[in-house]
């Protein structure tokens, strides 16, 4: 049975992440600018979003959809650009952010003060199992 964890989160394995992350931004950063900035930009948003707000894996996912088509057209017709591409992305990370914290999951961070009913919600999923797959 899962354990009841809310809030901020960070595991050795998410420490690594960042740390190679961290030195890859930086090195491909030097060679070219925006190449350091992609590795950046979805580092942050892992962090965020795994760590931080502890979102859904489907809003991930859109996240990565918009971001992913958007840097695609960056870099193979330099369409939409890349102040376009950052600004839609942290637009769509807000609003996916806004979204998440309107579940009666929402468990990451300040989950007592925005969603206080979550204890009452976590005991309901798991004292019906087929609710836990529906759940997120």
């Amino acid at each position: 049975m899962p354990t009841f964890a809310p809030g901020f989160r960070l595991t050795t394995l998410d420490v690594i992440v960042l740390f190679v992350g961290a030195i890859a931004t930086l090195v491909l950063a030097c060679m070219t600018w925006w190449w350091g900035f992609v590795v950046g930009f979805v580092l942050g948003h892992f962090f965020l979003f795994c760590n931080v707000f502890r979102i859904a894996r489907s809003l991930e996912l859109v996240w990565a959809g918009v971001f992913g088509v958007l840097a695609c057209g960056t870099i193979a017709i330099d369409v939409p650009g890349w102040t376009i591409t950052s600004a839609v992305s942290l637009a769509a990370t807000v609003t996916l952010v806004i979204v998440e914290m309107q579940k009666p999951s929402y468990h990451g961070i300040g989950w007592n003060r925005i969603n206080p009913e979550l204890p009452v919600w976590w005991d309901g999923q798991m004292a019906n199992p087929t609710a836990r797959h529906e759940a997120t």
